[in-house]
């Protein structure tokens, strides 16, 4: 298939998707800041500042895409004059604003935490009343890995964040759930309609950034039917092209959703190697309309995260059953440079790998030397 799918965002998401699409004869195009982005070894990169960037870019591809949500709506608006992207425009302006996304799922009838729009002093002063504390609240629009949040657990609290966050006008204030562990469910949809899902991915947070994932999720039987029901009806009512990622909340009352990603995924990076098609091929195989590839799992795995600085590539390759991706970034505080997939032979050996992996790893995040999955 000759084709060239034109990427919005060039960073290693784009990376990925551009790996993915290259053994099916497809070539992918980048709309991104930097011409020295993580994919630019794999596809040219058109500059947004460049006067007449976005113009060249839409003309480089014969259908689009994207790899982060807060792509400008403006630009996405200017492409669809003329070509189509995948996921749709709806999706897209939905996931960049909080607000937006919680009346969905309750539209859809999927459960979410108790929230309440906060536009003033008074009216997060009103919330707290009616929500209790402890509370979060967040800005309506941008912010990811924790940026832009405040957890409010005190009374006195409350001026200190509305003067944080109030600045952004529209914000969002949610009950603190109390829930035993994080889960995201990571589907994709055919221009047929078809959709499949991949297992339940169970993820472990440092400060806000994901540092590992396990696929499957442990004793997630009877939660994997009803996290694919949640994302095949966002999918269904969204005409959605291409792959989706829903982020949940396990409670004791079942499952809550925080939110959802209109793009490939960190939690689904293991499906590489640990699925028989990835989340990237899925993608392009969507997004190129193609038939869809199968998301079972090979065997279990876990995703691990390169966070700040690099390790020594030859003392993780020395791990067995180790696979190592880097993103060809500079190093820099906080900053996902690469990941690590695991694929173990039994549990026993897992655990011990990430054992390995807590003395090796510059910044280890969540793993510790005496951990056990």
């Amino acid at each position: 298939m000759n084709k060239t799918i034109g990427i919005f965002g060039g960073g290693q998401l784009g990376r990925m998707m551009a790996q993915a699409a290259l053994p099916l004869n497809i070539q992918c195009t980048f709309f991104e800041a930097n011409h020295n982005c993580p994919s630019a070894i794999l596809g040219q990169v058109f500059s947004e500042h460049d006067a007449q960037g976005l113009e060249k870019f839409i003309e480089s591809a014969d259908v689009f895409s994207l790899e982060f949500e807060n792509t400008p709506l403006a630009d996405v608006d200017t492409l669809l004059q003329s070509k189509q992207l995948y996921p749709p425009r709806q999706a897209l302006a939905t996931a960049q604003n909080r607000l937006l996304e919680k009346a969905l799922f309750d539209q859809l009838d999927i459960p979410v935490a108790p929230y309440r729009a906060v536009d003033s002093l008074s009216s997060l002063q009103q919330a707290v009343t009616e929500l209790g504390l402890p509370i979060v609240l967040k800005t309506a629009t941008g912010g990811y890995d924790g940026k832009g949040q405040f957890v409010l657990r005190e009374q006195e609290q409350i001026e200190q964040a509305w003067a944080e966050l109030g600045p952004a006008k529209s914000l969002i204030a949610e009950s603190f759930v109390k829930f035993s562990r994080e889960v995201s469910i990571i589907a994709v949809r055919g221009q047929n309609g078809e959709v499949k899902s991949w297992p339940l991915a169970e993820n472990h947070h440092h400060h806000g950034i994901l540092s590992h994932s396990i696929v499957p999720a442990p004793n997630s039987e009877q939660l994997q039917p009803v996290a694919q029901d949640y994302i095949t009806r966002l999918l269904n009512h969204l005409n959605y092209v291409g792959v989706l990622t829903l982020e949940l909340f396990v409670t004791e009352a079942g499952l809550y959703a925080n939110e959802m990603a209109p793009r490939v995924h960190n939690s689904g990076h293991w499906s590489i190697e640990g699925a028989v098609c990835s989340q990237f091929e899925n993608h392009i195989r969507a997004v190129a309309g193609l038939p869809l590839g199968s998301t079972e799992v090979l065997r279990p795995t876990v995703m691990i995260n390169i966070i700040g600085r690099y390790p020594d590539a030859a003392q993780i390759l020395a791990l067995n059953g180790v696979h190592l991706h880097m993103y060809n970034k500079e190093e820099r505080p906080g900053r996902k440079l690469g990941h690590i997939t695991l694929m173990p032979v039994n549990h026993a050996e897992l655990t011990e790998l990430c054992r390995q992996l807590a003395k090796i790893l510059p910044e280890p995040l969540a793993l510790t030397q005496d951990m056990n999955i």
